[in-house]
Parts: C-alpha cells; structure tokens; sequence
C-alpha cells in the first residue's frame, strides 16, 4: 500500500513556519509541518488538518510546489495562504515552532534536507508553482473527488 503525505509552505510576515519534529528521522530536526492524509481525505483538506493540528494556525492551500515520490509514498508538497492564528507546538508531534526568514533557515544544520531546499527555493525567487484554479470546470469534474493542477 502506497502512503499518502502532505506538507505545507506557511509564511507568517516574510517567515518561514518550522517545526521540530518529535519522532522518527526527522526526530529533534525542523521541517514544513505536515503529515498523512486520512483515508477518504483529499490532500488539500489533509495539509490544512495537520498544519491546524501540529501548529493552530489556519492556513489554505494555494498551489503545489513540489512533490517527493518513493515506491511506497508519495508527498505533495504546498504553498499555503495563512488565513489566522498564532503559531504554538503542539507538544506531541513537535517539541517547537519557529517563523524563520529563509536566510536563517538555509543556514540552520539542524533543517531536514527536503525543507532547507524548499526555504533556498523561496531565498532565491524560483519556487515552481503548479496552480490551482477552483472556477475550472469540465464534463465529469467532480471536486470532491478529485483537483487539477498545472492550468
């Protein structure tokens, strides 16, 4: 069975939102907060969940920047609109949260390495963005089922 993951770029007045991860290898390092999607669950409602969840901020999916893909998991990864709330760890899946500028986070060694080339991406101007267009509309398009990205 193939896993489902999600994580989200949330910037907070010009920063970054980092987490430090509590478990497994990312264990003690900062990363995008994220996490699996939920059976039944579209990504776009998972990468809103687990920012809430692991963060308390409300933030809503913009457009995919990027995705990493293994034989047995996949990971959308999202630029997100931050909508509200203050940012606080959630004490169980990460220990900390930090706004950093993208300068501070590149030169952090303790950043994931998938996160710290998101955050360089960003520092210098060419995030790859695939939109989303919430009024495209065709024969069969149902958008509880499925997104279309890329036009």
């Amino acid at each position: 069975m193939v896993k489902a993951t999600v994580s989200g770029l949330v910037m907070i007045e010009g920063k970054i939102m980092l987490v430090r991860h509590t478990y497994g290898v990312g264990k003690d390092k900062l990363l995008l907060p994220g996490g699996h999607v939920k059976d039944g669950e579209m990504p776009e409602q998972a990468v809103s969940r687990e920012i809430f969840e692991e963060t308390g901020v409300r933030a809503r999916p913009a457009d995919i920047i990027g995705a990493r893909l293994k034989k047995d998991e996949w990971l959308l990864l999202y630029r997100m609109e931050y909508v509200g709330g203050t940012p606080a760890s959630d004490g169980y899946e990460n220990s900390e949260v930090l706004l950093l500028s993208p300068e501070e986070a590149v030169e952090r060694e303790d950043i994931m390495p998938l996160s710290r080339e998101m955050c360089r991406a960003v520092l210098e101007g060419r995030l790859f963005i695939m939109p989303y267009d919430p009024e495209l509309k065709f024969t069969g398009f149902r958008q509880d089922e499925y997104m279309v990205y890329g036009f």
